[in-house]
């Protein structure tokens, strides 16, 4: 498994998101919502329209760990939902795969995410890039750490500034500085 990171620059969120979006708008709507949510993709893949139409919360089991998790749907996203699931019905996967009746892959979410974000020069992007994303601009907006490690559900706050990319920054921070 590769390692990958938070995109760290909004204006290359955004960049990337205008491409994806170019592409099609389920490819589009995937970076929105994992960067607004910070849910695994293995959490987020299996998603259809009426779990998220209309509703201001996501009740999901998590995949991984088997907990119940509610999130909360901010209201940029709420209207990203209504604009994309317009037209669409209820029991439709709102990653839907077009070769077949199921969602796409992770392996797909990882080539559309790692293929696209290469044209603009963003290395290191998978489809956990996603969910450090949410984790990185979270933290860099609130300094919360304590929250973002409950929606994480880390253990201790290290592993979450880790996980996020902090720790690295504050590393290369440090050494760039350095010198004999």
């Amino acid at each position: 498994m590769n390692f990958v990171q938070p995109i760290r620059s909004e204006e290359k969120i955004k960049e990337l998101r205008e491409l994806l979006k170019k592409n099609s708008a389920r490819d589009g709507f995937l970076l929105n919502f994992g960067v607004n949510t910070g849910l695994r993709i293995s959490d987020i893949l299996p998603l259809k329209v009426s779990d998220v139409r209309g509703k201001q919360h996501l009740v999901i089991t998590e995949k991984k760990t088997g907990k119940r998790k509610r999130f909360k749907l901010n209201q940029q996203l709420q209207e990203a939902i209504k604009s994309y699931t317009k037209g669409m019905d209820d029991d439709e996967y709102l990653f839907a795969s077009s070769k077949r009746p199921k969602p796409i892959t992770r392996v797909r979410a990882y080539q559309i995410l790692n293929g696209t974000a290469r044209k603009i020069g963003l290395s290191e992007v998978g489809t956990h890039t996603l969910r450090k994303t949410f984790g990185y601009h979270f933290y860099q907006r609130t300094r919360d750490i304590a929250t973002l490690q409950m929606i994480f559900n880390h253990s201790h706050p290290a592993i979450t500034l880790r996980y996020i990319g902090i720790t690295q920054d504050l590393i290369d921070e440090a050494v760039d500085g350095f010198s004999l």
